[in-house]
């Protein structure tokens, strides 16, 4: 009977590690792409730039945030 305990507490371990890497990975994403814009959005206002920046911003943020999305989803298998 421990062993059956055992092993269903080691697959809700394993359920949880997984899933808060594909929180985090999910996470890392949003957060670059939302930082890009905002980097990207305050260039603009200070360069004048509208909205060339901003695009750059996001452009560059969503392929910083796929790039660790991947790479952190990688972990999970």
């Amino acid at each position: 009977m421990d062993r059956g305990r055992l092993a269903d507490q080691n697959q809700k371990e394993e359920i949880n590690r997984k899933s808060g890497l594909a929180y985090a990975a999910a996470f890392s994403l949003f957060a670059s792409v939302v930082s890009g814009l905002i980097v990207g959005w305050l260039l603009d206002r200070w360069l004048g730039t509208k909205p060339w920046l901003l695009v750059a911003g996001i452009v560059l943020g969503a392929a910083a945030g796929f790039y660790e999305f991947v790479r952190q989803t990688s972990k999970i298998n």
